[in-house]
């Protein structure tokens, strides 16, 4: 008998199908490529400004953006890798929002078409899973900012890619080569470590035992290890435990809600399993996940998930149902990631299942918070898992392959550019309101301070405000206060220290909210909603300037609520 089964090796993705593939890649960015700075763009932009006069010490500053002065290496809670990428660039270029951004193209490239290449061993539709990758809300989301994550998955890419040639070659210069790939990514963002055991179990189970090629995986434990070494010797705390126990300090949520959120934010920013559900999954397995789903629905529209707070109140039916929508996803992609193990029971297959299920439990149980930048490294095992269940259905018509595969793709598409361009505007507003500070707001920088961090504290700060120090007491009579509404560690003045107060808003509505706690949408935290982006009419930006209204020496007695 004949197997459909795909054999390692068997796909092929052409040199047109590569540049098609980046192509696409750089149409889906390039119209990003002028964001404004948003959410943690500011911190990796700052030390990556700082290393051009001090290459050596890329987190010897101190920046306000926990109410008061810190040094820096206390706030970042990331490895400095991409931020010396971004100085690189800056240097030569500038520091312009189209600067960075278009820097950053290449490693979204990278992401995409080495997926491709990398699902060649895995998939006779490489090219499935490569634009699997690209469409799914959660990497073009995130490949339209400036932060480490997109170029940490590059790295991730690119050592799978290495290490699993080396190992069918038997050949110790890709072998050594993945190790120092190992190490850049877990350099560029700390998860980057998972490729350790991940690496080593697969190669246990590929050989049946241990062999001499797991050795090379010791040249980034060793360049870990003395990196944590060398940042204890001049920070005078260890960065490498330091994030760890950040990472895993209590969570807002309990273990079965954040299990549930993760569920949600998988589906949302891994969508094409979602819009692959009615071609790949047989009628009784989409009947199981529908009463999970409504299910999961029903638990959220309780409030069992997280509480829904005043703003979000009047949309939580609304959100429920989206919820149990992305749910239905994050449960589709565990189901493949098991299933296809359970089917194969080989090396390849627990790759793939053990790449899915690290990623999920990190996000959901570990890490501080569940956020669509920490599930980002599923999205490609994802995506190739889904070219391998395409596979299965064999020779496709012409119109069955429109129907089963471009229009699914095309659909997650839409919807990820969609969501990009939300979070886009949500960005914009954030520096609108700054130029709204300097130029038409009346208040000049030298009487004023502002709350909010983020793109905004970045904008602010570079048209001269200062940020409010909560520890200083400097807050003076006549002194005007800005405070931003979506924003973090903002406290507002009680009613009888008000002189004065004006509110001013920016429309942020693209139909779609990354961040807004009343829509239910935290795309980069789940402290603002257990879903990673959500559907409606947007509410504008808030944005109070307070006037204080207190004689000099009676300043320091302003309370916060």
């Amino acid at each position: 008998m004949v197997s459909d089964e795909p054999e390692p090796g068997r796909g092929l993705l052409t040199w047109r199908s590569g540049i098609l593939l980046a192509a696409l890649t750089i149409a889906c960015l390039v119209p990003f490529c002028e964001k404004a700075f948003h959410i943690d763009d500011t911190l990796f932009v700052w030390i990556a400004q700082h290393i051009v006069k001090h290459p050596l010490n890329p987190y010897g500053f101190d920046a306000n953006w926990y109410l008061t002065p810190m040094p820096m290496s206390q706030i970042t809670k990331n490895p400095p890798l991409a931020s010396y990428y971004s100085a690189a660039i800056g240097a030569v270029a500038g520091w312009s929002e189209l600067v960075l951004h278009l820097a950053f193209v290449p490693l979204a490239i990278v992401v995409v078409v080495g997926t491709g290449l990398l699902a060649r061993r895995f998939t006779r539709s490489p090219a499935i899973a490569a634009a699997a990758t690209l469409l799914a809300p959660g990497f073009l989301v995130s490949s339209t900012n400036v932060m480490c994550d997109t170029m940490m998955l590059a790295l991730w890419i690119v050592t799978l890619i290495l290490w699993l040639e080396g190992l069918e070659r038997k050949n110790p210069i890709l072998l050594a080569s993945s190790g120092l790939a190992v190490a850049l990514c877990v350099l560029t963002k700390y998860f980057g470590v998972a490729l350790i055991p991940l690496l080593l179990l697969y190669s246990i189970l590929r050989h049946r035992r241990l062999t001499r090629e797991v050795s090379y995986l010791l040249i980034p434990i060793v360049i870990l290890a003395g990196y944590q070494y060398w940042t204890h010797t001049v920070y005078h705390q260890g960065l490498v435990t330091d994030a760890a126990d950040y990472a895993l300090q209590a969570k807002s949520s309990g273990r079965i809600s954040a299990l549930l959120i993760g569920l949600s934010f998988a589906g949302g920013c891994a969508l094409p399993a979602i819009t692959f559900i009615p071609a790949l999954w047989s009628r009784r397995a989409i009947c199981i996940g529908a009463l999970l789903t409504v299910a999961a629905g029903l638990y959220c529209a309780a409030g069992e998930v997280v509480t829904p707070s005043e703003l979000a109140r009047e949309h939580w039916n609304v959100v429920s149902f989206q919820f149990a929508l992305f749910a239905a996803g994050g449960i589709g992609i565990l189901s493949l990631a098991v299933s296809d193990w359970w089917k194969r029971k080989d090396a390849d297959s627990l790759l793939l299942m053990l790449w899915v299920l690290g990623t999920f439990a990190f996000a959901t149980l570990f890490n501080w918070t569940v956020s669509a930048r920490s599930v980002l490294p599923l999205i490609p095992a994802t995506g190739i898992l889904l070219a391998r269940r395409i596979d299965r259905i064999g020779a496709l018509s012409f119109r069955a392959m429109a129907a089963k595969v471009a229009l699914p793709l095309a659909l997650a598409g839409i919807v990820a550019l969609w969501v990009a361009t939300g979070d886009a505007k949500l960005a914009g507003s954030a520096r609108r309101a700054a130029e709204y500070m300097r130029d038409q707001s009346g208040i000049k920088s030298a009487d004023s301070t502002f709350q909010g961090h983020w793109g905004f504290q970045y904008y602010m700060q570079s048209f001269g405000f200062r940020p409010t120090d909560f520890s200083a007491n400097k807050i003076r009579a006549a002194e005007f206060l800005v405070i931003p509404g979506t924003n973090t560690n903002t406290q507002d003045v009680l009613p009888q220290f008000v002189a004065a107060r004006k509110v001013v808003t920016f429309d942020a509505d693209a139909g779609v909210s990354t961040m807004s706690n009343r829509m239910g949408s935290g795309f980069y935290s789940d402290i603002w909603g257990p879903l990673p982006y959500s559907f409606g009419s947007v509410p504008p930006e808030r944005y109070t300037i307070v006037k204080i209204g207190l004689p000099a020496n009676q300043a320091q007695q302003i309370q916060n609520r």
